[in-house]
């Protein structure tokens, strides 16, 4: 018979630490009444016998999956890794475990979020836009009874644990600093309509067009997915058109990006005939020559703290209800003087 390698257990690290199976068991399920010492003789000495607890064990035993998941549609790939870094940061210390459910389109399958989530077996949920958004999935989660936060939403506030930023007022101050600069012929490259974001920026670029007396010309409109491809293809229009625009207003920074290359692509110079921003604030804005001027969106901390919403509520700890972000004005070399 071949010998089986010889797999840890509660005992070797009871038998490690000095100390009995019920009080190592007490101190992996994170069980109070247990002294800082102890905690760390356990901790130690699972770290010398190399332990790693059965998750599937302590999930029939406990009635619970100890799977958080994180439900998002953003294609930006930038946006996304901030997302999963900052749900992992919080649960680094924790027995949960991080489960990545990206949904193609959250409009087109609504009613049937929940229904995946379910199958799942999460605990909890971490909802980014737009399913922090939708009014449908959060009542499904309530009558499922499955703990969720949200990132970033920006209506019916009260509806769960919020992680906010006020889109409409950064929208504003980016605009803002472009018609400081002199512009007046500004085109503007949308969102997602199926996000809520894209109407707030849209509101926030609204007002500080209004505050300057400038009109929104419909045709300096163009509508985009938040992807590369739909920035650039947008610019591309914008820039062909007669009466060129001196500055595109792009409403995240991979769109703002793609703007850049059509610009290039036109034989034109950024920012000396055409201005650029986007929105996030994301890595691509930041490697990108010349850098995107945008609006720095506290991504991560948002994860964080709406990750820490939900294991606050699994340890049946009220949670913050609602929590606001900072968000910052980044300016960069893509915007400069009008010319004309």
């Amino acid at each position: 018979m071949v010998k089986g390698h010889h797999r840890t257990t509660i005992v070797d690290v009871a038998r490690h630490a000095g100390v009995s199976i019920k009080t190592v068991s007490r101190v992996l399920n994170g069980q109070p009444h247990v002294t800082e010492d102890i905690i760390r003789r356990v901790k130690e000495a699972a770290a010398a016998v190399n332990y790693h607890p059965n998750m599937l064990a302590r999930a029939l035993v406990q009635r619970r999956s100890h799977l958080i998941g994180l439900v998002y549609e953003n294609p930006s790939p930038s946006y996304v890794v901030d997302l999963q870094k900052g749900v992992l940061e919080r649960l680094r210390d924790e027995h949960y475990r991080l489960v990545v459910i990206p949904i193609a389109s959250i409009s087109a399958h609504e009613a049937d979020v929940v229904g995946l989530l379910r199958s799942a077996a999460l605990d909890g949920v971490v909802l980014a836009p737009p399913a922090s958004d939708s009014e449908r999935i959060m009542a499904d989660l309530t009558a499922a009874s499955i703990r969720f936060a949200r990132i970033a939403p920006t209506r019916l506030i009260e509806a769960g644990p919020s992680n906010l930023i006020d889109d409409v007022t950064a929208a504003r101050e980016i605009a803002a600093h472009v018609i400081g600069l002199g512009h007046r012929d500004i085109a503007i490259i949308t969102g997602d309509p199926t996000h809520a974001s894209a109407d707030a920026r849209m509101q926030g670029f609204a007002e500080a067009f209004a505050a300057a007396g400038i009109t929104i010309a419909p045709e300096r409109i163009a509508t985009g997915f938040y992807t590369y491809e739909s920035g650039h293809a947008a610019a591309t229009t914008l820039l062909a058109r007669a009466d060129r625009p001196t500055a595109i207003l792009a409403q995240n920074d991979d769109m703002a990006v793609g703007a850049l290359i059509a610009a290039l692509e036109a034989g034109l110079t950024v920012p000396g005939d055409v201005s650029i921003t986007g929105f996030d604030d994301s890595e691509v804005a930041r490697i990108a020559w010349p850098a995107i001027t945008t609006v720095r969106q506290p991504v991560f901390d948002m994860a964080v703290a709406a990750a820490d919403m939900v294991v606050a509520q699994l340890k049946d700890t009220p949670p913050i209800l609602c929590r606001s972000h900072r968000h910052e004005l980044i300016i960069r070399q893509s915007t400069g003087v009008a010319k004309r």
